[in-house]
Order: structure tokens, then sequence, then C-alpha cells
């Protein structure tokens, strides 16, 4: 079979993902700063930039009534200290949460995913017990909506849940996370829903442990390719997505889907952060992304992407860099010439 001119082998079509997402670019609209300009403004730059898809990291009422009618899709969070009160709860409980703090405000047709918690497993472990039951009660909660198959639920994790990413074959989740991921493994499954992963080469570039990245290999500009079997790798970020659906296979769950909910690169605050190379990672994800080329190892399987950051966020702690993710400046003008798309 033909996907996109590459020959795909029958074998392999048995491992592609059975509710693979479409190639979809969108956006990380983080509001931890005291300087973001009026949501109106947020919304001409989204609409002037052609980008109708965009995560918010917690249901804040006036965000989303902001963006109710807009036709643009939402991914919001369920903050991490809110998980322990929904899993205790009910279904019940957790339909009464959802009427209050997100369709009280915004149409359910805009929302198109609901994250539940952010890097739970390696950020906030507190929380971790929390995930899955939290999502099981709001799972029942949108099937009493009827809403289950129009919003899927899934819980975004950091990169670093695998053990084992070099080369993507050998991809292994960290076997102490286990207790957590495969049940919230066999919860997507059954949802039909896609695994969530923050994706960011900078920080894997940038760490002392990890001595097989290179700066080109980061930026995809590297020369030297990484063969893994018949697969070759030319950049960081497909190979870590390859990773990820290694380790799913791994533990049986071949058909789950892979969404890269964060990505990007900073522009300044630390070693290669800068413009230029902000403008090279970024212009290629979504290279990859509108021409819905897959990886490696799901060729012409679109990737669903969101891009990290609308702006610099001033309020960020832990290193400087992670200030200055921003792809656009408050007054709205692109801190450099990404397009979003053909148009853009």
């Amino acid at each position: 079979m033909l996907i996109q001119g590459l020959l795909i082998p029958v074998s392999l079509l048995l491992l592609l993902p059975s509710q693979a997402v479409a190639a979809t670019l969108g956006i990380c609209y983080g509001r931890v700063a005291n300087n973001l300009p009026p949501t109106s403004e947020v919304l001409n730059i989204l609409k002037n930039n052609g980008i109708s898809n965009v995560r918010i990291f917690d249901p804040d009422p006036v965000t989303l009534q902001s963006f109710s009618g807009t036709g643009i899709n939402l991914m919001t969070g369920v903050p991490n200290e809110v998980l322990p009160s929904l899993a205790s709860g009910t279904p019940a409980s957790a339909l009464q949460w959802l009427q209050t703090n997100i369709f009280a405000h915004i149409v359910p047709s805009q929302i198109r995913y609901i994250a539940v918690g952010n890097e739970v497993l390696l950020k906030d472990p507190f929380y971790a017990p929390h995930v899955v039951p939290a999502m099981a009660n709001i799972y029942q909660a949108l099937k009493t909506l009827n809403l289950d198959n129009s919003i899927k639920l899934s819980s975004p994790q950091a990169a670093s849940v695998l053990s084992k990413s070099y080369p993507p074959s050998l991809g292994a989740f960290n076997p102490s996370l286990r207790s957590v991921l495969l049940p919230l493994l066999n919860f997507l499954r059954e949802t039909e829903s896609p695994f969530m992963v923050n994706v960011y080469p900078y920080f894997s570039y940038t760490s002392s442990t990890s001595n097989h990245v290179s700066l080109d290999y980061a930026l995809f500009r590297s020369n030297d390719m990484v063969q893994d079997g018949t697969l070759m790798y030319g950049n960081l970020f497909e190979a870590t997505i390859d990773a990820i659906v290694h380790a799913m296979e791994k533990e049986g769950f071949a058909e789950v889907g892979v969404v890269v909910s964060e990505t990007g690169w900073p522009k300044g605050g630390g070693e290669a952060a800068g413009v230029e190379n902000a403008l090279a990672y970024n212009e290629n994800v979504v290279r990859r992304v509108v021409g819905n080329a897959g990886t490696p190892k799901r060729p012409g399987v679109g990737i669903e992407v969101y891009l990290f950051d609308l702006f610099d966020e001033n309020g960020k702690s832990g290193d400087e860099c992670e200030k200055h993710f921003g792809i656009f400046g408050l007054d709205g003008i692109k801190a450099y010439d990404l397009r979003f798309n053909s148009g853009n």
C-alpha cells in the first residue's frame, strides 16, 4: 500500500493506531504572567494567523467565555490539585464540576480535549494515583451528557516517563511508573483516546545526560542519520514520538495514538536559546504537521501538535529559559517569521 509516496508493508499497517488523529496544529496559551494582552487581542492574533486549536491549562471562566462562539477548538486542563476530589467523588459530582467549571462558560462543541492533570507522574507524583480514577468519573459524566465521543480525555506526560528512548526501538517506560501508566493506557485504549506527551528536544540537548543529542539533531538539520533497524531518523522530535510508540507497543497498546500536547524552543534565557534556533525548530515541526508526514514508524499518520507558547510568561519559575518560549510579542507581532500554514 502507498501512503504519501512511501511503500507501507501490510505488517506495518497492523501496528498503526486504530484511532489515529488527523494532522492538526495548535498552540498553547499559557497565562503565568502579569502583562498579557486582553483576550480580545489574543483572539485577533489567533484568527489573523489561522490558528483554530488552542490549549489552555486551566478552565478559567473568563478565558472560556472569551473563546465561546469563536469557533476555536480548545484543549482545557484540569489542574493537578483538583484531581483528588474528582477521583474520590462520583460521576455525578464530576458532572457537576464539568457543568460549573467548563460548560457554564463555553459550548461543549468547542471542547476537543480535556487534559486531566499535566505531567503528574514526574512533577506532581502525589497526585499520580488520582489520575485514572478522576478520568473515569469525568468520562462517565461525559457519557451522561452524550459527549463521550466528541470530547476525549487524556493526561499529558513529560517524555521523560521513558526510561529508555535511544534508539527509538528500545523505547520503554520507567518501570516505577507502570502502576499508573498501564491503567492510563488501558483507559485510553478503551475510550479511543490518544496518549498525550510533552516533547522538548531543547531540554534533551541541554541535559548533560543526553550525550547522543547534538544541536543539529535537535534542530532538524543533522546530516548524520540515526539508523534504527530499517528506519532512519534525522531529528529528535520524531525519534521521541516513536520511542513513545515503541514503549506502548511493548506494553500491549499498539493501537493508541499520540498527541504532542506541548513542544517548542526558547528564544532566550539559556544555552542554544535564541530567535534563530526557535524559528528553525518550530518551522520544521509545523512543516511536518501541515505536510501530514507522520514519523518513520507511523508514516502518513497525522500528528496533532500544540506549539508552546503563545507569549512569554514572566511568572514562570525554574530556569530563565522557561519564561521565553513565546512565539508572539505582547503587541501581537511575531517574534520570528513562523508560518502556521501556507497562507500565514
